[in-house]
């Protein structure tokens, strides 16, 4: 963290207040809209970032680029009640709204108002100021909000992607899957966090590919 540049830095906390917050509100929006008041009742009905973001996870952005906020409480049995395919849309409106905002963020490169180039020799400059220029908050706006979706996208739980995978796996294999899921943390642990430090990059292994070709979409 203190490694970082300062200008990276604040762009990170700018994005984690804004990235991690909506796509919390997204996920206990959706819920509300099914039914399920249990968001509202805990306060998380809100894009207050003090009501959604996890410490630990925070700090994950800021140094590492991609991390968690505090799970969003849902009854999924109220969800039920109202529609069969109801938790799958909750789960994929947070991802979806991290989609979203980098599309948002996208707009001034598709209209051509900055390109690569001056992303370059931006970055080239940085260090004479603490603050980032807006290319550079763009630029990690796109790509952390990009990370936090295929990142979530990922079908292991507690990830957005397990449930989501969920409504579309035949009965016998949501059996195995129910099976697994108590495990689901141990296993995110193991891939992400130790595997880099015995050479296993997990995380450049699935993100990467999407991840590159998403940016060459919005980006160009």
């Amino acid at each position: 963290m203190l490694g970082l540049n300062p200008a990276i830095l604040i762009s990170r906390i700018i994005v984690l207040l804004t990235a991690f917050s909506v796509h919390e509100f997204a996920h206990a929006w959706t819920a509300n809209y099914f039914g399920d008041e249990t968001p509202r009742i805990n306060g998380r009905l809100t894009l207050n970032p003090l009501a959604h973001l996890d410490p630990m996870g925070s700090l994950l952005l800021v140094v590492a680029g991609f991390g968690w906020a505090k799970p969003v409480p849902v009854n999924p049995y109220t969800l039920r009640r109202s529609s069969p395919s109801a938790m799958m849309w909750v789960a994929l409106a947070g991802p979806l709204s991290n989609f979203l905002m980098a599309l948002l963020a996208s707009i001034p490169f598709q209209l051509n108002l900055v390109n690569l180039d001056d992303l370059y020799l931006s970055f080239a400059a940085q260090g004479s100021s603490i603050f980032p220029t807006p290319i550079e908050f763009l630029w990690e706006f796109i790509t952390i909000n990009l990370v936090l979706m295929l990142f979530n996208l990922i079908p292991i739980p507690p990830l957005d992607g397990d449930k989501i995978l969920d409504y579309f796996l035949p009965d016998a294999w949501k059996d195995r899957m129910a099976q697994i899921r108590p495990y689901g943390p141990m296993i995110l642990i193991v891939l992400f966090m130790v595997g880099p430090y015995i050479g296993i990059d997990v995380l450049g292994w699935i993100l990467g590919p999407p991840l590159r070709f998403l940016i060459n979409l919005l980006v160009g």
